[in-house]
């Protein structure tokens, strides 16, 4: 098993308090945050919590009768366990109230697992989140597996100061945290010298606590700026990869905290649309309203999470003849109109978020909205796969038929012409061939950062050259591009490399330090500056402890093994890789490097062993068919 460094930050902060503690002042908050997502985050199980049904219902999915029933006042399920028996499980507690709240079950070792079977609240069933999907023990996928940990992939949203602590050694967890659900603490930030100010409001909390705010919290949420407020949401609502153990203090920079998830193929659309479930933030970022200023709780009570008006009344609260005085910058005309949806008043159609706020369905009842708010573009469907808000409704005519009637109707529109999306379609298969048309999107800067840095991190395609002609986006204003860009430098030449990279390992962001650590990670720093050498000890040092907070993914060996064997150090790649392979063996990465270096080191037999297991637990898989005629 690789050995991790288990140190953690101990920054001295107030301590936390729990939501309790803010009622007696914040009334109207409380009562609204009450009934909200936040706070029914996760739940301990009751009879107010629990809204399944567990009045001995049973539900068969592939063969497989589970079954909910109560005893005591406790709640249970009967289904099939990590090792394929049915077996009885206590609800441990609740995730969510409305369209679906899911369950948790504890298994050995501290192990909270999400159960698939889920409660639909509005059509009063039971369901697979997985209907096609027939998930037996010991796939990584199953709902015992580790992608279904909640401890690893899911409690720091749902929970207010958690800290995972996972155990490689005993593989165990031992979790906490101070409130589960997501209480007020997780968004303000720990309350102990906010109560210390509020009873005696002349107390002077630097001596304790220096870089608090004067009302004695770690984040201004009232800022005049509104990136601290969009940063501290983006957090959880986002597609990304933390690097601690749990929740970074509020008022973390979002790039310290976490590394943002681009438009990849797979997650977005080529257009940038959502595609997978990513969570709101990646999709903002491309946005006019974020470029102008506006922030989450323009849109959203940031309380009860409740839009601030119905319908359209929340755009026209700034797209109206009238405007609004807090974004000089945005043209005044009317929008809620025939005139300009050409559909019907009071019907979807007439809805501004129909048109500029896709809806896609996760979890299988979820319905949720690209924030992107863009303009619909039929005519880039058929050349880049990306659907468009016109077909989404009008299912039985054509993306050329929906083009067609924009350029009628608004025939002088800007909205026209070409889209990077035609580069990231043609990119994503043949990256090789764009790198021209991907350097002028990310050095364009009427673009959005996320968007290029999407084109520069597609630019590692074009090597040395690509290199050569991205040096100047190592000092981009913007953490996403300069990150994306120190991932372009691994290909340049050696020397090259440390020169242009240096720098950046004392950029202020974790994220551009850590992406620039990597791409040095297999440099000779024997003739560099001694700072640089310094510094990149110092990042080689975060990204270690970045590693060791996933321990418990089996992703991350797979980084820890590449890294072992750019380093030559097969023991401990072998290590990597069979902890990959243990926590999930459907991982066929992990497995063909341990064939290889079996093989690589002269060991047939050793080979053929790790061949013959990785095809027990993958049965009928090409790759490891393919290996095995190298090794009758």
């Amino acid at each position: 098993m690789a050995t991790f460094s288990q140190a953690r930050d101990t920054k001295p902060h107030p301590a936390f308090v729990g939501s309790e503690s803010c009622t007696d002042c914040h009334k109207d908050a409380t009562k609204a945050w009450k009934t909200s997502h936040h706070a029914w985050a996760w739940k301990q199980p009751g009879k107010a919590s629990v809204l399944g049904d567990f009045d001995s219902a049973e539900f068969e999915h592939n063969g497989v009768t589970s079954k909910f029933y109560q005893k005591g006042g406790r709640y249970f399920v009967s289904t099939d366990g990590p090792d394929g028996k049915i077996t009885e499980f206590e609800v441990h507690s609740t995730v969510g109230v409305t369209p679906l709240q899911q369950y948790l079950v504890e298994l050995k070792g501290g192990r909270l697992q999400a159960l698939d079977l889920s409660w639909d609240t509005k059509a009063k069933r039971w369901y697979h989140l997985y209907p096609d999907q027939d998930l037996k023990a010991g796939d990584g996928m199953h709902w015992g597996g580790p992608y279904k940990s909640w401890n690893a992939r899911c409690a720091e949203c749902h929970a207010t100061n958690y800290d995972k602590n996972y155990d490689p050694q005993t593989r165990a967890y031992n979790s906490t945290q101070s409130e589960i659900g997501v209480g007020c603490e997780a968004c303000h930030g720990p309350g102990e010298a906010h109560v210390a100010w509020a009873r005696s409001p002349g107390t002077d909390l630097d001596k304790r606590w220096p870089g608090l705010t004067k009302q004695g919290l770690t984040v201004d949420l009232s800022d005049l700026s509104p990136e601290t407020e969009i940063q501290q949401c983006a957090g959880c609502h986002s597609r990304r990869e933390a690097f601690g153990d749990g929740n970074p203090l509020p008022g973390t920079p979002y790039h310290d905290a976490y590394r943002l998830a681009l438009l990849r193929n797979g997650q977005y659309h080529a257009d940038g649309s959502i595609r997978d479930e990513v969570y709101v933030y990646g999709s903002f970022l491309q946005s006019k309203m974020y470029a102008r200023g506006v922030r989450c709780s323009n849109c959203h009570e940031p309380h009860s999470g409740q839009l601030k008006a119905e319908g359209n009344a929340v755009c026209t609260q700034c797209h109206s003849p009238a405007g609004n005085e807090r974004f000089p910058s945005l043209r005044k005309a009317l929008y809620d109109d025939p005139a300009h949806h050409f559909h019907e008043v009071d019907t979807p159609g007439a809805q501004c978020k129909s048109c500029h706020m896709i809806e896609r369905t996760y979890m299988q009842v979820d319905g949720r909205r690209d924030h992107s708010f863009r303009v619909p573009r039929p005519d880039l469907s058929d050349q880049t796969g990306a659907p468009n808000a016109c077909t989404d409704c009008h299912a039985d005519k054509s993306a050329s038929w929906a083009a067609d009637e924009l350029a009628r109707r608004f025939s002088e529109s800007t909205h026209r012409g070409p889209h990077y999306a035609q580069t990231f379609a043609s990119a994503w298969s043949e990256p090789a061939s764009q790198v021209a048309n991907l350097l002028k999107i990310a050095n364009d800067p009427d673009q959005a950062a996320i968007v290029r840095a999407t084109a520069v991190e597609l630019l590692r395609a074009g090597g040395a050259d690509a290199a050569a002609q991205t040096i100047g986006l190592l000092s981009d204003p913007d953490p996403l591009v300069r990150e994306a860009a120190a991932g372009v430098q691994a290909a340049a030449a050696p020397q090259d490399r440390v020169e242009r990279l240096g720098p950046l390992l004392a950029d202020p962001y974790k994220s551009v330090r850590l992406a620039t650590v990597r791409a040095l990670v297999a440099t000779s720093l024997d003739s560099a500056d001694p700072t640089v050498i310094n510094n990149f000890r110092a990042t080689s040092a975060e990204w270690q402890k970045s590693l060791s907070a996933k321990a418990d993914f089996p992703e991350t060996h797979l980084i820890l093994g590449g890294v072992a064997l750019t380093l030559r150090n097969i023991q401990a790649a072998e290590q990597a890789f069979q902890e990959a392979a243990r926590q999930d063996p459907q991982l066929l990465d992990a497995w063909i490097m341990l064939i290889r270096i079996r093989a690589a080191v002269g060991d047939l037999q050793g080979a053929r062993s790790v061949l013959k297991q990785a095809m027990a637990s993958n049965p009928g898989s090409e790759e490891l068919d393919a290996l095995s005629k190298q090794f009758p």
